[in-house]
């Protein structure tokens, strides 16, 4: 402990040397997590690098931002040089170095050292001692659910469920230093830390909370994953977690009730397109590696299994496993509201999250809670005055007749936006953009972006290019001719339009809610798209 204390003196005298508080900020090169990284940050890991050199210390590291580095050491320094970079640019008194020592996890970790930065406050613990906030030793407090304080990530990658609990406590606070807030827990001044994210790679890892984590555990508390398992993590910056801290179980069930069920842990169905080749196979699979958990097969997948199921709409599940391609992901949509998640057995599998290779350790790892759910907007299809369905990919209007064109009025807003002569027109998602929208010369758009497209098929006038429009507007689309069409939603509705007459389109009310692993969009452009032409 004497040590690390002289860590953090030296990190204090080093980070007192920048010269303003706008220097601190001053991106200077790319972090081991592939993030810029600030003046201070840098220099408060120069400084532990060149002590434990000086030194002679025999401790390996693991640090934000150098990432690993084997100083022929058993143990490993667990190391964060600055908790909370945004605060002490705005000078802010709420950041922090955090240390902690162990080998292989999280959970291995004995000893744990926060000290805020701007205030001098110290908190420490030795596994199995209690926890202790300048010398004296912490507890958590006995919660009282009807006044719970909160402290929720609230920054631009946090989900809707997020601002949601914000709302169910009562009160909350975003302090945008994850140690320190932890910390507080520890105390008994607060009562749940609750860090969620859409992203995956905005999630915490190891270095972030190795050392409170230790220090909450030491003072009575705890942390879990999503599905309510205490937290462990390895010990490298490419695993990335959301989680809840609080004071206890009790907090725990409080807070989750409206996100996870009474037995604790998520609901699982699988589905499946019985004729894909190797179907069978990679359904057996997903269903072992679910056992011992609360599995329904749909009608498709029990099939192959010899076994009785039920339809998926019937089904009431949390998590739906679709084994398939990106037709089959589709087709699942339009039977359930639960978080999907793709193994490919199709061609490209763009919408897949799951390779064949990795059925086994990827259902391992969200029975662990290792994963976040996006939510992507979904787009609603009106005709006549009548709701057909939503489409996750996009909605199609094209002729009805092979080689004949098509005239086209399309308003946004009520606004003529163009009038086109075209085979059809197609008015796609962000998450349809990679799919019938870009063979058509659509930009690749990132799904989370809030936008519908627009875009001509085969126009007659190449000036007929696509629009990119705001979610939030009002699409309608007129066959002018009196011509027939046909409406195709997601390449699994069909209806038939008659010329004269339009059709309407606005955001859907719900999300399509994909789990995702830590497979980034623009990887999936790279290796599916990119590469694979």
């Amino acid at each position: 402990m004497k040590t690390l204390r002289k860590i953090a003196d030296v990190v204090q005298e080093a980070v007192s040397l920048i010269p303003s508080p706008c220097d601190r900020g001053n991106e200077i090169c790319i972090g081991d997590d592939g993030t810029p990284t600030s003046e201070i940050d840098k220099v408060a890991e120069n400084a532990v690098l060149r002590f434990i050199e000086s030194e002679g210390l025999k401790i390996n590291i693991l640090s934000e931002e150098i990432g690993f580095v084997d100083n022929g050491g058993s143990e490993v320094l667990v190391l964060d040089p600055i908790d909370g970079t945004s605060n002490s640019v705005a000078e802010i008194p709420f950041y922090s170095i955090s240390m902690a020592v162990g080998k292989d996890s999280i959970g291995g970790m004995h000893t744990a050292f926060l000290r805020n930065l701007a205030t001098g406050d110290e908190y420490w613990a030795y596994k199995g001692k209690g926890a202790y906030y300048n010398g004296r030793e912490i507890r958590v407090r006995e919660p009282d659910l009807s006044n719970l304080f909160a402290m929720i990530y609230m920054g631009n990658a946090a989900p809707d469920e997020a601002f949601r609990m914000a709302k169910n406590v009562k009160t909350s606070r975003s302090m945008g230093c994850a140690s320190l807030e932890m910390a507080l827990l520890a105390m008994g001044n607060a009562d749940l830390y609750y860090m969620n994210t859409v992203r995956y790679s905005r999630g915490v890892r190891a270095v972030d909370i190795a050392a409170s984590t230790l220090i909450l555990r030491e003072a009575g508390g705890e942390v879990y994953d999503l599905g309510g398992n205490p937290l462990d993590m390895p010990l490298d910056n490419r695993s990335h977690a959301s989680f809840v801290a609080c004071s206890g179980k009790e907090v725990y069930n409080h807070v989750m009730r409206p996100y996870i069920k009474e037995h604790g842990s998520a609901r699982f169905a699988i589905y499946a397109n019985e004729f894909i080749e190797h179907a069978e196979e990679y359904v057996r699979r997903a269903y072992k590696a679910l056992e011992g958990e609360n599995v329904a097969l749909d009608t498709s997948a029990a099939k192959l299994m010899g076994m009785e199921g039920i339809p998926l709409d019937d089904i009431e599940a949390d998590i739906v496993i679709v084994v398939g391609g990106d037709g089959t992901i589709l087709r699942a949509f339009q039977h359930t509201d639960a978080a999907v998640i793709g193994i490919n057995a199709g061609g490209v599998g763009f919408l897949a999250e799951i390779e064949p290779d990795e059925i086994e350790d990827s259902i391992a790892r969200i029975r662990r809670g290792e994963y976040t759910v996006e939510k992507r907007s979904k787009l609603k299809t009106w005709y006549n005055n009548e709701y057909l369905a939503d489409a996750v990919n996009e909605t199609v209007i094209h002729t009805d007749s092979v080689a004949k064109i098509r005239q086209f009025r399309i308003y946004v807003n009520e606004h003529l936006a163009t009038e086109v002569r075209a085979d059809g027109v197609i008015v796609s998602t962000t998450t349809g953009s990679t799919c019938y929208a870009m063979s058509l010369g659509s930009p690749i758009t990132d799904p989370l972006v809030e936008a519908f497209l627009i875009v001509p098929m085969a126009a007659f006038k190449f000036a007929s290019r696509p629009f990119v429009v705001p979610s939030t507007a009002k699409i309608t689309i007129e066959a002018v001719l009196d011509k027939g069409c046909l409406i195709v939603i997601d390449g699994q509705h069909e209806y038939t339009m008659s010329g004269g007459t339009y059709v309407e389109f606005s955001k859907a009310d719900d999300y399509a809610k994909f789990i995702k692993l830590d497979k980034d969009f623009y990887s999936h452009v790279r290796d599916k798209l990119v590469n694979a032409i």
